[in-house]
């Protein structure tokens, strides 16, 4: 393996696809992203292949049972997201790998990967903040809301099992911390 790994996490809306994304943006640190295969609803906006790769449940158990992923998850019920061993291997070659996964897919990544990786928790800076910004982005149903707030509520107790944390309160300072950070890390 030649690259390394940058493994973001955080509870739904703490905005960790926002500042992947930023961290994709800056060419001088060769990041590319690890495409997770989900079997969550594809949203009009997204394109199988480059956002997630959309499996049938039945597709992904059968890459499970295949042991095609470095880790999975049953994130709900019937939503399954992982981890592709195949995608990493053709990325880590020649890139820096830059992760956006869930808790527990963060854990067992760094697991994985040990020293090669940083693993960074993004923490909004309070669940009422949290579930403002799930209201506010209108994708996801009141039930849902709760969904993920509760889940929120479990995954945040998790951030000492990352090697940092960002708090995004200001978008724009979580940028600069998270850069500061990983500079760091891939020296």
């Amino acid at each position: 393996m030649a690259g390394k790994v940058v493994i973001l996490s955080a509870p739904s809306g703490s905005g960790k696809t926002t500042l992947a994304r930023h961290l994709l943006s800056v060419e001088k640190l060769n990041f590319k992203f690890s495409v997770s295969a989900t079997t969550r609803k594809k949203r009009d906006h997204e394109i199988n292949g480059k956002d997630y790769f959309f499996y049938s449940p039945e597709e992904f158990k059968n890459s499970i049972e295949n042991q095609d992923f470095i880790e999975y998850e049953k994130v709900y019920e019937n939503m399954y997201y992982g981890t592709l061993k195949s995608e990493v291997n053709n990325l880590i070659v020649n890139h820096n790998i830059v992760f956006d996964v869930d808790v527990l897919g963060a854990i067992s990544l760094k697991n994985y990967f040990k020293s090669l990786a940083i693993s960074i928790f993004i923490k909004p800076p309070s669940i009422d903040v949290l579930e403002k910004r799930l209201i506010d982005r209108k994708k996801n149903d009141p039930s849902e809301i709760k969904e993920r707030v509760r889940k929120a509520e479990i995954e945040m107790k998790k951030e000492a099992d990352f090697d940092t944390v960002i708090i995004n309160e200001d978008l724009d300072v979580a940028k600069q911390e998270l850069i500061y950070k990983v500079e760091n890390f891939l020296r």
